[in-house]
């Protein structure tokens, strides 16, 4: 007190040094260590009775204080009177003694009663008796409670004090529960320490918060008049607004917290009743209250109302409503709590988990929203008995009610509005989200500005396909401003203001700031996306491939939790105009976009220039971001050329890998043993070396596979494989004559599709479960001799092929009315072409069929050739023309009349009805089945 020292010298050192001098004076004598040590003991004592001395005398001198009646301290007395004259003349020293002795007098003790203001309520319960709005908010609160009664159940009180908890009221376990009290001008405080001080269930402490309330002294007051020790009062002179209750709940050690406005005025049991609740396992992840919000329901053009508008069902609620006569006698699910909130110490941290869209209102909307979006926890008003007041969370409704209407002004309904839209379009899963599950084709989700102009094209052909629906979620914040995206998209800017789904700004920067971490964004991509995909269940998630890789593992995990089946797809930004189409699928098709694996299967030996040119088109061709695995077989004869081609080959898309056969195989063996299936969705491509392909060749595989054998809806068991060609001649008839399919099918349409019962060798697709029947089949009925083959098709020069695979191919097919399907656009432009090589059959010895190049090779498609089809999409399964195997119209039961009719299959069978039907495992026949 008063000492200065200099803050470069160290205590112990003055301290010495002062004392050096002071034994010492001027001299320069050494003082040792240890005397110096002692004195400084010596000189503490010396101190320290010094200090108690002057306090007793400072006290015994003080002008209040009669020594005549002071303790016998006669030696300090003494000493003090002489003083007391000395300083303080007499009459002054009377003086102050009389006004001591009237002041004690004067002032009792302070109690409740002297300080306690209650609030004066001479006014009845707002009624209405709009007959309309009444009937509108009961059907509306019906049909609520029946959709929670059936979805989640819900429990009237006794129910819910039936209910286990974990909380033993009456026991060891009993619950500590902070009631927090945030007062600013309402004179009700008075009114809830009383009912706390009653409560069945003892509180653990409240804290009365006063922040910047211009009734901060006499709250004080009326606080230590209470002379609880578990009653605390908390004061600032900034005011923290609604956030500063719950800041101040972040430090409590209690189990449970109660945080109640000034206008709620708990009933006797209600701590009892909110603890036994919040201890069960049902609500245990919950936020429990007594009054509370559904938010606005979408109206009839889309748009959502707000939730001050007047005379409108979509509104939503306030429960309870007593001007509507809406009492809650079953616990409720509400979007919001208001005036009141029980909950775990633990939740209360989720609060602050995001930045709130505002600090000036809201908290009760935020709290609800925080604790669904990070914690799965609801928000539930508690139902009441009507006739015992001491269940009620707000024993006089008529404040709370009024403080509910006071918040009209124009300018905090529409920031309340625009906050609850902004939760409603980052995943908020309100009530009406919850009673009116959404169905959509697409979700877009883009990080930056260019992302969105990357899939602008893919989201423009959705969302101008008939019947499709489709939204876009950008990041937001600094990450990728709604405003900007909608620019982008040509767009107006109004879109990312108006109450309707079309664009959700995520405002992820909400969140992140300015933080280096990744953390904070993958959280709030998630959260966000986990929601929206809950709410609007969108067949697929479509987002580039070269995306974030954190935000990539987000959109995983958010699509990857929605139980309908949402599928990501990651499109490398090149591949997105070329897959236009995929608007063009329906929705039950778009969740198989990743299911299926097609492999690429190449039959080579020593045609190294050939197979160079078709591993080229293979690099060059769209692949969409899936995984192709590739794989290369080659017989004992392999060239050396060969071996060091596919060695260095670089192959981005998937596994590569390469078999070679010990012994000679041949043709027959090399291809049909080239791939078999692991699993049902694995397809194999088979491609001899002299074939080139299309850059659009997988998009065509890939557009088939879903719109006719991975749509639920479409049902086309016959379909066995995708051909890559289009024929020219009618290869199994011994004249051999030409065939342009643009012609045959031109009054249907040019440039139809169609199914064909000749299975194509120069680039196709085969399916899994053909293929293990295929194999079984060629088991069963392979000969060395061709004229020992039991099947014999009529006039198919195919009776006398010799080691051929393909043989036995098509007579399976032929006997069980399987088909492959064809592409036929203009000039006979094909997925894939042979440029006819020499190899085992073209230009072999033994073979005395001569090959024309230019019967075989076709020109391969450049261009998109979705423009090309009918309509601009491939046409409906049913409106697929059929041709049988000597390219002749016929229907698909007709093919399986003409194998029925042949009856050679490898079971016996009715030829007029049946074929043979086989295990799709296995392949093994089974038994005949009627077509």
């Amino acid at each position: 007190m008063g000492l200065i020292r200099s803050p470069n010298t160290r205590s112990g050192d003055y301290l010495e040094g002062m004392l050096t001098d002071y034994v010492g004076g001027k001299s320069k004598v050494k003082v040792t260590r240890s005397a110096s040590s002692r004195l400084v003991t010596a000189l503490t004592c010396l101190q320290f009775a010094f200090a108690v001395y002057a306090t007793f005398l400072l006290y015994y001198m003080g002008p209040a204080i009669d020594l005549r009646t002071a303790p016998d301290f006669t030696w300090a007395k003494s000493f003090a009177r002489n003083m007391k004259q000395f300083i303080i003349p007499q009459h002054v020293l009377g003086h102050y003694q009389e006004s001591a002795s009237l002041l004690t007098a004067e002032i009792p003790p302070v109690t409740p009663s002297v300080v306690c203001e209650h609030e004066q309520i001479d006014f009845s319960q707002k009624k209405s008796n709009d007959v309309q709005m009444i009937k509108l908010k009961r059907e509306l609160y019906d049909e609520i409670l029946d959709f929670q009664r059936k979805s989640i159940g819900t429990e009237t009180l006794a129910e819910l004090m039936e209910m286990k908890s974990k909380w033993d009221l009456r026991g060891p376990n009993r619950p500590k529960v902070t009631v927090i009290l945030n007062h600013f001008k309402r004179k009700t405080l008075c009114s809830q320490l009383d009912s706390l001080l009653q409560q069945s269930l003892p509180f653990h402490h409240v804290w009365v918060l006063s922040f910047g309330s211009p009734n901060e002294l006499s709250l004080r007051r009326i606080v230590e008049s209470y002379n609880d020790s578990r009653i605390s009062f908390i004061s600032s002179s900034y005011d923290f607004k609604y956030y500063g209750r719950f800041q101040m709940a972040l430090q409590t050690e209690a189990d449970l917290v109660y945080i109640l406005d000034d206008d709620m005025i708990p009933g006797r049991k209600m701590l009892q009743i909110l603890s036994h609740v919040a201890g069960t396992e049902k609500y245990k992840n919950s936020v429990l209250g007594s009054i509370g919000r559904i938010l606005p329901f979408r109206q009839k053009d889309f748009t959502f109302p707000s939730y001050r508008k007047f005379r409108s069902k979509e509104a939503g609620l306030y429960l309870p409503d007593p001007a509507y006569d809406i009492t809650v006698d079953r616990i409720v699910r509400v979007d919001f709590l208001s005036s009141s909130w029980f909950l775990s110490a633990e939740l209360v941290k989720t609060l602050f988990i995001e930045t709130p869209f505002t600090f000036m209102t809201g908290e009760d909307l935020h709290l609800s929203y925080q604790l669904q979006k990070y914690r799965n926890a609801g928000s539930f008003v508690l139902p009441v008995d009507p006739k015992d007041k001491d269940t009620w969370g707000d024993s006089e409704h008529r404040l709370a009610y009024v403080s509910e209407t006071t918040v009209i002004f124009k300018d905090i309904v529409q920031v309340r509005d625009d906050q609850w839209w902004k939760a409603l379009t980052t995943g908020y899963m309100t009530q009406w989200a919850a009673m009116h599950p959404q169905k959509i084709d697409a979700l877009f989700y883009a990080h930056s500005v260019d992302e969105v102009v990357a899939l602008a094209p893919l989201l423009e052909k959705f969302r101008s396909t008939v019947g499709k629906k489709v939204y876009i979620a950008v990041s937001g914040g600094s990450f990728c401003p709604c405003e900007d995206a909608a620019t982008a998209l040509n767009w107006p800017k109004l879109v990312c203001k108006e109450r309707r789904f079309k664009i959700f700004d995520l405002a992820i920067g909400a969140l992140s700031g300015i933080s280096n971490s990744e953390v904070p964004v993958v959280q709030a991509v998630f959260s966000s996306m986990k929601g929206l995909i809950k709410m609007h269940n969108p067949s697929v998630l479509i987002t580039v491939s070269d995306i974030d890789p954190h935000v990539k593992k987000a959109l995983k995990m958010a699509s990857e939790t929605n139980g309908n089946g949402t599928t990501l797809v990651l499109l490398p930004r090149p591949s997105v105009s070329k897959v236009l189409w995929m608007a063009d699928l329906r929705s039950t098709a778009l969740p198989n976009w990743n299911k299926m694996r097609i492999s690429v299967n190449i039959i080579t030996q020593n045609r190294v220039n050939s197979l160079t040119r078709l591993l080229n088109s293979l690099s060059n061709a769209y692949y969409l971001g899936d995984e192709i695995p590739i794989s290369f077989n080659v017989d004992s004869k392999v060239d050396e050329e060969t071996i060091r081609l596919v060695s260095s080959f670089e192959w981005p898309h998937g596994p590569k890998t390469l078999r070679r056969r010990i012994i000679q195989g041949g043709l027959i063996r090399a291809v049909s043993e080239s791939w078999y299936p692991a699993s049902d969705d694995d397809y194999g491509l088979l491609l001899e070396d002299d074939i080139e392909v299309s850059p659009y060749y997988y998009l065509w595989i890939k557009y088939v596979l879903l719109a006719y054998h991975y749509d639920p809806q479409v049902s086309l068991p016959e379909l066995s494989s995708i051909s890559l060609y289009t024929p020219k001649l009618v290869e199994v008839v011994k004249e051999r004559p030409k065939w342009n399919a643009t012609e045959f099918f031109k009054r249907i349409h040019p440039n139809t599709p169609y199914l064909h019962q000749l299975p194509c060798s120069w680039g196709a697709v085969f399916f899994p479960k053909h293929w293990r029947e295929f194999y079984v089949y060629m088991n069963m009925r392979f000969t060395v001799d061709a004229k020992a083959n039991p099947v014999q098709i009529p006039k198919s020069r195919t009776n006398g092929w010799q080691a051929s695979w393909k043989k036995f191919l098509i007579d399976m097919m032929y006997l069980r009315g399987y088909v492959s399907i064809y592409p036929n656009f203009p000039n006979q432009a094909s997925f894939s072409t042979n440029h006819m090589e020499p190899g085992a059959h073209i230009s072999a010895k033994n073979n005395v069929v001569r090959h024309n190049k230019a019967d075989f090779e076709v020109p391969l498609l450049k261009e998109d050739f979705r423009t090309l089809l009918p309509n601009g999409k491939l046409p409906p399964a049913s409106k697929l023309p059929s041709i049988n195997l000597f390219n002749q119209a016929l229907s698909l039961k007709g093919l399986k009349a003409a194998g029925a009719k042949l009856g050679q299959d490898v079971l016996r069978c009715d030829n007029a009805t049946e074929i043979v039907h086989v295990d799709p495992q296995t392949g093994l026949p089974q038994h005949c089945a009627k077509f």
